[in-house]
C-alpha cells in the first residue's frame, strides 16, 4: 500500500471509529472510496504556518501534500488565496460527508451543485444520481476548466457552467441543490431552482449547514440546522472579507472609544462553547467575534464589518474594561444576547432552524410557527408570540 492510500484507509477508519459514515446513507463510504479526494486536489496546496499560507508541492513534499488531504477529516484543504485569504478549497471529508447525507440524495435525481471548486463534491453527488443529473455552476473560469477535467478522467457526466449562481439558474427545476461556500442570506432564486417538496442544503454564515424542504406550494423553505462548520464566503459580491483581527482593526481605527465602562464577566465560554458562539451568530448575524487568552483572562473584540466596534479586554480578577465605538454598543449587544441565551435554556444547533420566503428569511428555535426567531442579516422576522424553550 502506498503512503496516498495508507493515509485515504486512515482516515475512512478515524471516520469510521467517530460515527462519521451515516448509517442512512451508506452510499458515501463507497463513492469517497471510489472518488478518493487526491483525484480532486491540484498539485499545490497551501498550509498556514502561523504568519502566511505557504506552497505544499506535491512533486516537492509527496506526504506533506498527502497530510494536507488525509490527516484530518475536519479540515479543509486550501486551493487558492486571494488578498492573503482563503477563497476556494477542497471541503474537509467529513464535512462533505455531512452535508451529502443531509441533502438525501438519490439515484436520478436531477441536481444543482453551486460552487464547484475542484468538482469533488459535483463528483460525489454524480456518483449517486447518475450520469447527466448534475449540474454544477462555478464563478472562477479557471476553477471551471479544472474541475472539468478532473471529472472527465474520472468518466462522470457533470455539466460544469461559469456563471453567478446568485443570478443564473439552472432551466430546470431540481430535486436538489447543495451549495459549497455561505451565504449570508438563502438567495430567493436557489429556492425557485428547486421543484416543491425538494431539498437544499446550503451553508449559512460560515459557522454551519442548513437543510430545507421547499413546501408544496412553492412558497417557502423551512429546515434545521445540520451540523457546524466553517465555509469559504460567497465571493459573488466581489468581495473577500477580512476576518480576525485585521477585520476589527480595520474597523476600529485609531479614533477614541465613545464609551469606557467596568463590568465583571469570565469570556471563557466563548473561547470555548459552540453552543455560545452559534447562539450569538444567531442573535447578531453581523457581528464578528475575536477571542484572545492571557493570564488576566479571555478577552473579545467585536466588530460589524461597517462602523462600530467593542473591545471587552479582561483585567484579572473577573473583570473587563469594556471600549466601545460607533453607532451601535456592540458590547452591551452582545452581553444581552448572552442572558438571552441563558434564559432560553442554553439551547445548542440543533435546536435552531430556518425559515426563507420570498419577503425574507429568519432562523427560529424549536419550532418555526411559533418558537423565537431572529432576522438573518437583511432578513426578516415576522412577528410571533415568543413562549419559553421547551
Amino acid at each position: 500500500m502506498t503512503g496516498l492510500a495508507l493515509r485515504r484507509a486512515r482516515l475512512e477508519e478515524a471516520m469510521a471509529a467517530r460515527g462519521a459514515w451515516p448509517e442512512r446513507s451508506p452510499w458515501l463510504r463507497e463513492a469517497v472510496a471510489a472518488l478518493p479526494r487526491d483525484l480532486f486536489a491540484p498539485d499545490r496546496l497551501l498550509r498556514w504556518d502561523g504568519q502566511a499560507y505557504v506552497p505544499v508541492d506535491r512533486s516537492v513534499d509527496p506526504d506533506g501534500w498527502a497530510r494536507e488531504l488525509y490527516d484530518d477529516q475536519d479540515a479543509a484543504a486550501v486551493t487558492q488565496v486571494t488578498g492573503g485569504l482563503p477563497s476556494s478549497s477542497l471541503s474537509a471529508q467529513g464535512v462533505v460527508v455531512d452535508m451529502l447525507d443531509s441533502l438525501l440524495l438519490e439515484p436520478a435525481h436531477r441536481v444543482w451543485d453551486v460552487g464547484t471548486g475542484q468538482g469533488w463534491n459535483a463528483a460525489l453527488a454524480a456518483w449517486r444520481a447518475g450520469p447527466g443529473r448534475v449540474v454544477s455552476t462555478e464563478l472562477d473560469e479557471g476553477l471551471a476548466g479544472f474541475a472539468r477535467e478532473r471529472l472527465a478522467a474520472v468518466g462522470l457526466d457533470v455539466d460544469v457552467r461559469v456563471g453567478d449562481a446568485t443570478t443564473s439558474v439552472p432551466a430546470e427545476p431540481v430535486d436538489r441543490l447543495i451549495a459549497t461556500y455561505a451565504v449570508e442570506r438563502v438567495p430567493w432564486r436557489w429556492v425557485e431552482a428547486v421543484r416543491p417538496g425538494g431539498r437544499l442544503v446550503v451553508p449559512w454564515g460560515r459557522l454551519g449547514h442548513v437543510a430545507l424542504d421547499v413546501a408544496t406550494d412553492g412558497r417557502s423553505a423551512t429546515g434545521w440546522i445540520q451540523g457546524l462548520a466553517q465555509f469559504m464566503a460567497d465571493r459573488t459580491t466581489g468581495l473577500v472579507p477580512v476576518a480576525g483581527w485585521a477585520g476589527y482593526a480595520a474597523v476600529r481605527g485609531e479614533g477614541p472609544a465613545d464609551s469606557e465602562n467596568t463590568v465583571e464577566r469570565d469570556l471563557a465560554p466563548l473561547a470555548a462553547d459552540w453552543n455560545l458562539r452559534f447562539a450569538l451568530r444567531v442573535a447578531l448575524p453581523d457581528v464578528q467575534v475575536v477571542t484572545g487568552a492571557d493570564e488576566d483572562g479571555v478577552s473579545t473584540w467585536l466588530y460589524d464589518g461597517a462602523r462600530s466596534w467593542a473591545a471587552l479586554s479582561a483585567v484579572g480578577g473577573g473583570k473587563l474594561e469594556v471600549f466601545q465605538g460607533g453607532p451601535r454598543r456592540l458590547a452591551d449587544d452582545l452581553l444581552a444576547a448572552w442572558a438571552r441565551w441563558e434564559e432560553l435554556g442554553r439551547p445548542g444547533p440543533y435546536d435552531y432552524g430556518m425559515t426563507v420566503r420570498p419577503d425574507g428569511q429568519f432562523v427560529w428555535l424549536h419550532d418555526p410557527v411559533d418558537g423565537p426567531r431572529w432576522p438573518t442579516a437583511g432578513g426578516v422576522a415576522p412577528a410571533v408570540a415568543v413562549r419559553a424553550a421547551r
